[in-house]
């Protein structure tokens, strides 16, 4: 449960996702990219991003190699015990009632999380 407004967007990472965007040797080092990503993410939870204005509640989905990675202000971290799109699918249908964006090139967790009613960027 989130302590954040109702008005506060839900910001759900696909962690493994994005990282594995940037061929920059995470593959090497998945924890530690992880936490650049988390690092990079907690400066736009104040003010947001153009496609999802702040304050936002920044959850970073992680999972496999990448778990482990500890919170900082503005990014609470999840990790997925199994599928992190499960985990993802399920951040986003509990969203219900508030903004919820889903960050992922994943196409059928976009269509997953569409479905419960989240954006996807």
């Amino acid at each position: 449960m989130s302590a954040q407004s109702p008005e506060t967007t839900l910001l759900i990472v696909d962690g493994a996702n994005v990282v594995g965007s940037v061929p920059d040797g995470w593959w090497r080092d998945r924890r530690g990219a992880a936490e650049r990503l988390r690092d990079r993410l907690a400066r736009y939870a104040a003010d947001g991003v153009r496609e999802a204005p702040g304050p936002l509640e920044i959850v970073l989905v992680l999972e496999g190699a990448a778990r482990g990675v500890a919170a900082v202000p503005g990014v609470r971290i999840a990790e997925a015990r199994g599928s992190g799109d499960d985990l993802i699918a399920e951040l986003a249908a509990g969203a219900a009632g508030r903004p919820c964006a889903v960050v992922t090139a994943d196409r059928e967790l976009r269509r997953r999380v569409e479905a419960a009613g989240a954006r996807t960027v």
